[in-house]
């Protein structure tokens, strides 16, 4: 890529020179310390798990977050007119399998989420996030900038239509991230903070529901404000991870927290980082994650386009709210949430969603050569 001359006219050679070089840099950072992470705790884990090769979840992975790239990439060549069209099909195709997996997915611990096709499991809620904010995004944008178009409740009753699906699941975390999304999009775009109230209102009725009608949530959060409260051994564990762990970690392979919890290869990730590489590796990550985030919004708030300044709210709220509530939880600063740290987890369907919400960003946030954004 170091080839491509500033006057090379290519889709390529203009790709390279307009988009955020940096924010790619650190998405493959992060895809890099994903793989090392998988590889140390892919044996424990397929153990573990049984029936598995030795370094078989490590295999899948690095195959996941190769096609995570290359979907990076490809989808940050397209412009904003084709990310619109793309977000609508792709969230009408993602809602019917969300249907899909209520009528045909199988049960995994309590909760019917993935959906077999051909042999691969697919969890649609992660494709429907980045494809939620960009629709909400344009329908939002679009009643601002004078069409005759119920933005507002159009967005809403998506909304409502995706959170329905989420709950019969049931998934409150992906519930609550979805809910998170359209707030900050409303909020961002100006609308009556009476709007954002509500929002804000309904979530707390909404935690409070599930609280009192799933014994899995109410389990959670008592074992969180009640040590001797719930099944607590995960996130001891992962406490206990951390101490050990110290500022520089044991080594790379030399933990033992793997071998004892069974999300160490998902949800407790980082736990295993923080005892083979320490706190400060755990401060780099958690740099990454912020750059990221951080870089997005403010290229973003140089855009002139209410479109492109709503989706990129959404989706980099997304990406931060993800990477933060999957730390949290392993630090036990909230209750445990089975979510994914992204691009670091082990999970295609994660991988993949995640690398088409960042794709989009990247493409959003792309710029003419002569300054602005290309449109």
């Amino acid at each position: 890529m170091i080839g491509f001359a500033r006057n090379d006219t290519s889709v390529l050679g203009r790709w390279w020179w307009t988009v955020d070089r940096w924010t790619l840099a650190a998405l493959i950072c992060l895809m890099g310390l994903g793989a090392v992470l998988i590889m140390a705790v892919a044996p424990a884990a397929a153990e573990r798990i049984g029936g598995l090769g030795t370094f078989q979840l490590a295999e899948r992975q690095l195959v996941f977050l190769a096609l995570a790239i290359l979907v990076v990439v490809g989808v940050s060549l397209l412009e904003p007119r084709d990310l619109r069209r793309l977000s609508v099909a792709g969230l009408g195709a993602a809602i019917v399998l969300l249907a899909l997996t209520l009528l045909v997915g199988p049960e995994i611990k309590g909760a019917t989420r993935w959906l077999s096709v051909a042999g691969v499991s697919i969890q649609p809620s992660e494709f429907v996030k980045p494809f939620f904010a960009v629709a909400a995004a344009w329908l939002l944008a679009a009643e601002k900038d004078g069409h005759a178009i119920p933005g507002t409740r159009a967005a809403l009753a998506l909304w409502a239509v995706v959170v329905a699906l989420l709950l019969l699941q049931p998934d409150v975390g992906q519930s609550f991230v979805i809910s998170a999304i359209l707030g900050i999009e409303m909020f961002v775009a100006g609308l009556p903070l009476i709007w954002v109230g509500l929002m804000a209102a309904g979530g707390a009725l909404g935690l409070a529901g599930a609280y009192i009608a799933l014994p899995h949530v109410a389990l959670r959060i008592d074992g969180f404000l009640d040590p001797a409260a719930g099944d607590r051994y995960q996130i001891e564990r992962s406490m206990a991870a951390f101490a050990n762990g110290g500022l520089f970690g044991t080594g790379p392979g030399e933990g033992t927290v793997k071998t004892q919890l069974p999300d160490a290869h998902s949800d407790f990730i980082f736990a295993v980082a923080g005892e083979e590489f320490g706190l400060l590796a755990c401060l780099a990550m958690v740099a990454l994650f912020a750059f990221v985030v951080l870089r997005g919004f403010s290229r973003v708030l140089q855009e002139r386009s209410l479109f492109v300044l709503l989706a990129c709210a959404g989706l980099l709220a997304q990406f931060g709210l993800q990477a933060l509530i999957n730390m949290a939880s392993a630090l036990h600063l909230m209750p445990t949430k089975g979510m994914t740290l992204p691009f670091i987890s082990y999970g295609g369907s994660s991988s993949i969603g995640l690398a088409l919400a960042m794709g989009m960003v990247l493409a959003l946030t792309r710029r003419r050569v002569g300054g602005g954004s290309i449109s």
